[in-house]
């Protein structure tokens, strides 16, 4: 018996379509858009690429480029050529300016580094305790109906609403913050991972227990790698999320961090650093997210 790249079983005994006259029945996609992604074309009928070969074109990063550089022109033209206020919307420059102020006071390094730091270790916390529940939930149905309407309770939770709590219980250091942000992290990858669990085909289950594999083979061997596209993906939304809590995180007595920089530049009323924040924010957000998706590329070609 052998498992194929989308994760059916074969028996190499069994007699085939071909061999006994009959036609070989074609496979049921979930989805319009998978069944035309199996052949290699787009809905509209083009050829398509998986963009899991090889490194980025320099057509596909320019691309990328374009609506950011459109952005920033039409920004600096505003300010430029405007008479609006440097209260309301300061000009490119004077954000870089603003960056460099702090680079020199060897607080912008401290800053990056410092939520950089949060992100990584309640991502890890979050991700491994989100993949763990998913598991005992998508595998087992007295798990699913004894903890799922509590989790489903407590995602819907507004991440602001256990800043209180968690500052009464945890103090005021670095445990709160993490800890929130794990909270942010642990949900995409528990709903993502329960729910392909719950949708692995069954006559594969069947299949690896017919031939002797046990709870755990079956699923280190079976069941995990038919739901690595949905892990990777989970870990993706988990990522984004975690850097989502992380400006609420850093409201609980911080003195550092890109989230006490935007409600301090607030407080002060410097809406260049405020400006100088988000973007910095967005562009770890995408470089983390970059740097994820180059294990995801790997795990796929292996799994998916």
């Amino acid at each position: 018996m052998s498992f194929d790249e989308r994760g059916t079983a074969s028996l190499a005994g069994a007699a085939r379509p071909e061999q006994s006259g009959q036609a070989a029945p074609r496979r049921r996609a979930a989805t319009l858009f998978g069944w035309a992604d199996s052949f290699g074309f787009s809905a509209a009928g083009t050829a398509v690429s998986d963009g899991l070969e090889g490194r980025p074109t320099a057509r596909t990063v320019l691309l990328g480029l374009l609506v950011p550089g459109i952005i920033m022109l039409a920004w600096w033209s505003v300010t430029e050529f405007t008479d609006i206020s440097a209260v309301v919307l300061p000009s490119p420059e004077q954000v870089v300016i603003a960056g460099v102020e702090l680079a020199q006071n060897g607080l912008l390094g401290t800053y990056v580094l410092i939520s950089l730091q949060r992100v990584f270790i309640g991502f890890a916390i979050g991700a491994t305790v989100g993949l763990l529940l998913g598991a005992l939930v998508g595998l087992s149905r007295t798990a699913s109906q004894l903890l799922g309407p509590t989790l489903g309770a407590i995602r819907a939770v507004p991440s602001l609403a256990w800043v209180p709590l968690l500052t009464i219980y945890l103090g005021i250091f670095e445990e709160p913050k993490i800890t929130l942000i794990a909270i942010g992290a642990a949900f995409p990858v528990f709903t993502t991972v329960a729910g392909a669990l719950r949708h692995v085909d069954a006559h594969l289950v069947e299949a690896g227990r017919a031939f002797g594999l046990g709870h755990t083979r079956l699923l280190t061997t079976v069941q995990l790698p038919a739901v690595v596209p949905s892990i990777v993906s989970g870990l993706r939304l988990a990522l984004a999320q975690a850097w989502l809590f992380l400006v609420a995180a850093e409201l609980i007595a911080s003195s550092m961090g890109l989230g006490f920089l935007l409600t301090d530049s607030q407080n002060n009323g410097r809406v260049d650093r405020i400006f100088l924040a988000i973007i910095l924010l967005a562009i770890l957000g995408k470089t983390t997210d970059a740097i994820l998706g180059i294990g995801e590329r790997a795990l796929l070609k292996r799994w998916g």
